[in-house]
């Protein structure tokens, strides 16, 4: 049953692929429709709210600065009431004369405290001479004393010009070190000498100070005051009061240098402004994902997907099941085919146009196929002969003419000892170039004519050129392609000694990672380019071709090794300028050997 099944899909390929392709086309260009238009809602309604925003920073931004307002208010009420500049500033007094300064001060510092009665702040003065005075003594988790030598109050004596605001998250041996407050200081100096007398505390707590922005927050869209080092001091979200975000402080410091309108990251948008009375920045942090979360109705949207999707299945599987029935038929009679014969043709008679067509070329196509197939093996058997022939012609007449002269001159000198060897030389390089037709032989045969064509040289032209061989028993009876090495040891005599009188010629050949490496060095006159395989544009120039035993270039048989194993093996050079040439032949190991292991 499943074996059925799956034959009727097979033959169905063309209609499943076309119904699967038109089909998720449709679903693609749904999703992308949706896709698009969702986005261009959100990058609407960003920029939409981000105005919006804009604006609620501004009125963030003035209630703010009504807080700075009345600090400054006070500040400067303060500086010229003069009750409160003696009663911090003058010596040891009488009890009575104290009591009254107390007095006009704590006067004084009533009119002072109704500048802050919008805010549910606490007001604390401490003066040089060690006085302090607090309209709230139970607001404070330090001492007037201990306050004195504070960091805030060190660094509001080192502006006192300025009204500070700063942090203040109080020690863990605090009982209320956890509640953060916003402590704005300002140094009392006087004006004529510029000696500070005391200084003006006005501490008010992250829960009575974020009524002045957080009424503008929501969820995903956040508020922090951000000071110059990038520590939040405050924010509608307490978890953040005191920890630094350096990344929130360059892209805000971006935006205030006009780099971008508003910073855009991938997961939020910053609006800012800026507070300088404050020396804060109040940062608006808009997180995308929150504030467009509600846009999206995915029920409603998986609804319409799928819908589209059922309506799309239907239309689709009728028009494509009815386009491809006669490429159907077409193929059940193609099937038919590799047993039926090339002579079995295919009935398009009651096809479409576009199927009568397909079937004609292929009809015609089976006819030339056969006809081919007739002409193929016939020009194999033509080529097979002509490659025996060509290999037989490899030889240079010369070679032999200039040999056999050699011989003659032997004997004609009575040297027949040397004469014979010569001539036994002779045959069985011939033997093993002419007559063994095999396309590869042995390495121990390859070696053994070698051998015969080097001795031939030596009684040419003397034995100043030495050849040494060095020969891994393992590799003899691998197979290596026939005249694969003699092109080079030709190249080594008659290239690499043009300007030296003598030198070595070194052939290895050994089994290295399942391959058959054979190396042909000499230490002659070397080439410029490190690396060549053309004689014809890498080699000096060669001596007289008639010296030559076959001519075979190295190019030539470097092809013939790609052409016989792969891209993988070949022919590698190297060489350099009076040091010699390297060559190196890669061939896989193939033979009696190999056959063995397999």
């Amino acid at each position: 049953m499943i074996g059925r099944t799956m034959e009727k899909l097979r033959k169905q390929g063309l209609f499943l692929k076309l119904f699967l392709v038109t089909l998720i086309s449709i679903i693609a260009v749904s999703l992308l429709t949706l896709f698009i238009t969702i986005r261009m809602s959100e990058q609407l309604f960003l920029q939409t709210f981000s105005i919006t925003n804009g604006k609620l920073l501004n009125q963030m931004k003035s209630n703010l600065e009504s807080y700075n307002n009345a600090i400054a208010t006070g500040a400067t009420l303060l500086s010229q009431n003069a009750a409160s500049r003696s009663y911090l500033s003058s010596g040891e007094t009488g009890a009575v004369a104290l009591a009254m300064r107390t007095y006009q001060m704590t006067e004084g510092m009533k009119s002072i405290q109704s500048n802050f009665g919008a805010y549910d702040a606490s007001i604390m003065i401490v003066g040089a001479n060690g006085r302090s005075y607090s309209t709230d003594p139970w607001y404070w988790p330090v001492s007037a004393e201990e306050l004195k030598n504070h960091p805030i109050t060190k660094a509001t004596e080192a502006h006192p010009a300025q009204i500070l605001y700063q942090l203040y998250r109080g020690g863990k041996h605090e009982a209320n070190s956890k509640e953060p407050m916003l402590v704005a200081s300002k140094a009392l100096f006087d004006q004529s000498t510029g000696k500070i007398y005391g200084t003006l505390y006005v501490a008010i707590r992250d829960r009575d100070f974020k009524p002045l922005y957080a009424n503008f927050t929501s969820e995903g869209n956040d508020v922090v005051l951000l000071n110059k080092e990038g520590v939040i001091v405050s924010s509608n979200r307490s978890e953040l009061i005191g920890s630094p975000d350096e990344q929130l402080l360059q892209e805000v410091e971006s935006e205030q240098e006009g780099k971008e309108k508003y910073v855009a990251g991938n997961e939020r948008i910053v609006l800012s402004e800026y507070l300088p009375e404050f020396g804060f920045y109040l940062v608006n942090m808009i997180d995308k994902k929150a504030v467009t979360g509600q846009m999206v109705n995915v029920k409603a949207v998986t609804l319409t997907i799928m819908a589209i999707v059922a309506i799309s299945l239907v239309i689709v599987f009728l028009i494509t099941r009815r386009m491809t029935q006669s490429l159907r038929m077409l193929v059940g009679q193609m099937s038919s085919i590799p047993t039926g014969g090339l002579n079995h043709h295919v009935d398009v008679a009651n096809s479409s146009y576009e199927v009568k067509e397909l079937g004609s070329a292929f009809n015609f196509m089976l006819d030339s196929l056969h006809d081919y197939i007739n002409r193929l093996v016939e020009t194999q058997k033509q080529q097979r002969n002509a490659e025996l022939a060509a290999l037989q012609m490899q030889i240079n007449p010369h070679f032999l003419y200039n040999t056999l002269a050699s011989i003659k001159f032997l004997v004609q000198q009575g040297n027949k000892e040397k004469a014979a060897g010569t001539i036994n030389a002779l045959i069985s390089l011939l033997q093993n170039t002419v007559s063994d037709l095999h396309s590869t032989i042995p390495v121990r045969q390859e070696l053994e004519t070698l051998k015969h064509y080097v001795y031939i040289n030596h009684v040419r032209y003397g034995d100043k050129i030495r050849v040494h061989y060095f020969v891994e028993p393992d590799s003899l009876d691998y197979h290596l392609p026939k005249l694969i090495l003699q092109p080079f040891i030709e190249n080594a005599f008659f290239h690499a000694f043009n300007q030296k009188e003598e030198g070595s010629i070194l052939i290895m050949i050994a089994v290295q990672e399942d391959q058959l490496v054979c190396e042909v060095a000499d230490d002659g006159d070397g080439i410029e380019l490190e690396r060549a395989i053309s004689e014809e544009e890498q080699l000096p120039a060669p001596m007289n071709k008639r010296h030559l035993f076959s001519g075979i270039g190295i190019r030539n048989v470097d092809d013939r090794i790609k052409l016989m194993y792969g891209e993988e093996y070949g022919i590698s050079i190297t060489s350099k300028r009076n040091e010699g040439t390297k060559i190196i032949v890669t061939l896989p190991l193939t033979g009696s050997k190999d056959r063995k292991k397999t």
